[in-house]
């Protein structure tokens, strides 16, 4: 049958208006110049600030810089198969990276891909690394407290959950080791963990998840890891991916094992001055302006906008918690320093770790004196709040005499007394590392010490009355450690009851005599040259009197307090 013209024509008419070419447009650059971990690339004019591109071979790479016919990016990876004459893509997308459960236990890059070789992580949910900080309307107040574990931080600079609290030190006075001790400490206590390693050798930070493992702190934590090998922008981009895993936990909460959904993170940024090292070398390499010590003009927001976003967020937005603990080195103890001003004025507090009472013995190496939260007592159990404010005190008074003490030659009871006390109290706080004391045993002993149990005490013997202490708490009166975790505070009641189990123990199972009740008498203030602002405490008791002389500070713990730094 012969086909007629006009069904040629109508035939080839209706395929063309069903013809759809599906045409794709795409921003596409060339690379002109590659080097440092920095590409310059020509073309890509619809750009976005903080834009992920595509490069050649799967590397990915940031838009930092755009500039009138070029823009700079930073490139995500090993940049020596990238060369002249690349093709480069825009994706509409910024870096995201992994978030929920899956990451439990597991150690990540920046970008969250797997370290240690367990197989690939199944996440449900991704969240862009950059995000506004939460606002001052979904926010409330501190007042739930983070038990670091360790004595002096937990009575003297206690930490809440929505805090930031800085460590901060020279190189190996032990700042890494509050943090691992914190991490550690968590377990069981609804608390997941993000430990940031950043410019840190390798070996370093396998020796840390070992650590983490070793007291099943892994079940509770993720480690994201941006070693010293790794280009400036996986180490710029690592403590934003910690923050966005911390986020997911604080807003829709992960299931831990045993302990059901946990709405509150804690991100531990180990640490921050190599942080701004990577941030430096980046801009010098985009050629950003420098400023002062070559650190370009916005490094102050380059922190503020990351610890920002840790909160505590009120009961109508889900009352979920960031906490930060960011660490930051100084050099020669130089707290005045351009990064670690910065970083003390967003924060809110800091532990400050001097060398000279490190070498000394005094580890945890906490200046008192310098070390503030300000948070405070907010952030502390009832049991805690009572027993921390006579420590505090005595510790501030003792500070205050013992310099004078030094060439004095005749003292009075009183300021001996005090010396004493002071002396226990400085051999109490001390703590080996790896041991973090839940609260009530912490709240325990210091009420011992401040109340003058310990007074007559030789100080090399205080850690072995201090350890037996424990034990016979734990076998003997269970019920007391019960009430001091609890949330009635210390009642007059429940003092009672530890008074007796005190003396029980000093009388039964440390073989030492009663402690009298201390009697009324006005201490005599003590020289000009040791101002004080606060009084002296009352007499001790007679027990005082036959006190064997105060003794040099007993050796340090075998274990290195400062490892890793």
């Amino acid at each position: 049958m012969a086909i007629r013209s006009d069904e040629i024509t109508s035939i080839i008419k209706s395929a063309i208006d069903s013809f759809d070419a599906g045409a794709e447009t795409r921003n596409v650059g060339t690379v002109v110049e590659v080097g440092d971990g920095i590409a310059q690339i020509y073309g890509l004019a619809g750009a976005l600030s903080s834009e992920l591109l595509e490069f050649p071979n799967g590397l990915m790479g940031i838009a930092l810089n755009l500039q009138e016919e070029t823009v700079g990016a930073v490139i995500l990876g090993n940049a020596t198969g990238i060369k002249e004459g690349d093709t480069v893509k825009t994706t509409g997308r910024v870096v995201e990276v992994p978030v929920g459960q899956a990451l439990l236990g597991r150690v990540v890059d920046p970008l969250g891909r797997p370290l240690d070789d367990k197989g690939p992580i199944k996440a449900k949910a991704t969240r862009p690394a950059e995000r506004i900080a939460p606002g001052v309307i979904v926010r409330k107040g501190v007042d739930t407290p983070v038990q670091t574990g360790i004595k002096a931080i937990d009575a003297l600079i206690p930490i809440g959950r929505g805090q930031r609290e800085l460590i901060i030190g020279d190189r190996q006075t032990g700042k890494t080791a509050i943090a691992i001790d914190t991490i550690i400490n968590q377990k069981g206590k609804g608390l997941v963990c993000v430990y940031v390693a950043i410019g840190q050798k390798l070996s370093t930070v396998a020796n840390t998840v070992a650590i983490l493992e070793q007291y099943g702190a892994m079940e509770h934590t993720i480690v994201v890891v941006a070693g010293a090998e790794d280009p400036a922008p996986l180490q710029y981009l690592a403590p934003y991916s910690g923050v966005a895993m911390g986020e997911e936990v604080m807003e829709n909460g992960v299931e831990v094992a045993g302990q059901g959904l946990v709405k509150d993170a804690l991100c531990v940024y180990d640490d921050l001055s190599k942080h701004a090292w990577a941030y430096r070398e980046m801009s010098l390499l985009l050629r950003r302006p420098p400023g002062r010590e070559a650190y370009p003009g916005d490094v102050f927001y380059l922190h503020s906008r990351l610890l920002e976003r840790a909160a505590r967020l009120n009961d109508e937005n889900g009352g979920g918690s960031l906490t930060a603990l960011p660490i930051i080195e100084t050099q020669a103890g130089d707290v005045s320093a351009y990064i670690p001003t910065n970083v003390i004025s967003i924060t809110d507090g800091q532990i400050f770790l001097e060398t000279d009472l490190f070498n000394a013995g005094q580890r945890p190496a906490l200046n008192i004196g310098i070390s503030v939260s300000r948070v405070g007592s907010a952030a502390q159990t009832k049991a805690m709040k009572k027993v921390a404010g006579p420590l505090k005190l005595d510790l501030a008074q003792y500070r205050a005499l013992a310099a004078f003490a030094q060439f004095a030659s005749d003292l009075d009871k009183a300021t001996r007394d005090q010396l004493t006390r002071g002396e226990k109290l400085s051999e109490i706080v001390k703590q080996p590392q790896y041991q973090p004391l839940p609260v009530e045993k912490q709240v325990a002993i210091l009420y011992a010490a401040t109340k003058g149990k310990l007074d007559d005490v030789p100080t090399p013997r205080v850690k072995e009355f201090e350890s037996q202490f424990y034990r016979f708490l734990e076998t003997e009166r269970p019920k007391i450690l019960e009430e001091l975790g609890g949330k009635g505070g210390l009642t007059d009641e429940l003092s009672s009851a530890l008074d007796e189990a005190i003396e029980r123990f000093r009388v039964d199972s440390f073989g030492m005599d009663a402690v009298k009740a201390p009697e009324p008498a006005k201490p005599s203030a003590p020289p000009e040259a040791s101002i004080s602002a606060s009084p002296a405490p009352p007499v001790k008791p007679e027990a005082a009197e036959t006190a064997e002389p105060a003794e040099p500070a007993e050796a340090a713990d075998t274990t290195d307090r400062g490892k890793p730094a």
